[in-house]
């Protein structure tokens, strides 16, 4: 009985040492025979802004409240006006709300003499597919400071272009990003003896809209944008 235990230890112990071998030997060959390269495609395209956003915000300032509201309409009028005469539709153009500041009301306020109690706040916006119009309108903006409008003070650009149709030249890039992949993978095939397979994997990339001419500018400043997109793709070696 105890030599028949052992035999059947034995037999066991061997079956576990294949059922342990054949997936390990097998795994590893795969691992042996596998050969990949994972290169990289560029595309880029030169694009137009096809939207145009203009935000003019202005102020009117007074002792009476009556009186600044007054002159915050006369420059809503003379901007309209402005936009009208340089071909803006009243579609184009969008009327904000008003923003009216009492400094009177501010608890944290000085003895100081206060001249201009009322401070009224007004943004209109002109959305519009003119982008070269209002780029062209943008630099006639001092016909508005003789005509007495007040534009509140702001660090950057009032006006922002951008590029709405992105996705209808996704697939024309995707396409020349994964061609210039895989002629990077043939010059690599090429200098190792070997034969581009297959696709393994791919990454479309992220799509980056930039600057086409002044790279120290911002991007939503430049009516000029460059589309650029990096595909990642990993091709079978034979």
């Amino acid at each position: 009985m105890k030599k028949i235990s052992l035999w059947y230890v034995g037999i066991i112990a061997i079956g576990l040492l294949f059922v342990g071998f054949f997936p390990g030997y097998y795994y590893y060959k795969s691992k042996f025979n596998y050969n990949a390269v994972t290169v990289k495609g560029l595309a880029e395209q030169d694009v137009e802004a096809n939207l145009a956003i203009w935000e003019i915000k202005f102020v009117a300032t007074d002792n009476d409240l009556m009186r600044a509201k007054n002159d915050l309409e006369k420059q809503t009028d003379a901007i309209i006006t402005f936009l009208h005469d340089n071909n803006f539709s009243d579609n184009e153009i969008e009327m904000g709300g008003t923003d009216t500041n009492d400094l009177m009301a501010n608890p944290y306020r000085g003895n100081e003499d206060i001249k201009s109690r009322f401070i009224l706040t007004r943004t209109l916006t002109v959305r519009s597919a003119q982008v070269h119009n209002v780029a062209e309108t943008y630099t006639k903006t001092g016909d508005l400071i003789s005509a007495g409008v007040v534009f509140e003070n702001r660090y950057d650009s009032p006006v922002s272009y951008i590029f709405t149709n992105l996705n209808e030249i996704k697939p024309q890039m995707l396409e020349t990003a994964t061609k210039n992949a895989r002629q990077a993978a043939l010059e690599f095939a090429k200098s190792s003896d070997s034969r581009v397979g297959k696709i393994h994997s791919a990454n479309q990339g992220v799509f980056s809209i930039l600057p086409r001419d002044n790279a120290n500018a911002p991007e939503a400043q430049q009516i000029n944008k460059k589309v650029r997109v990096v595909a990642t793709v990993e091709y079978f070696l034979e």
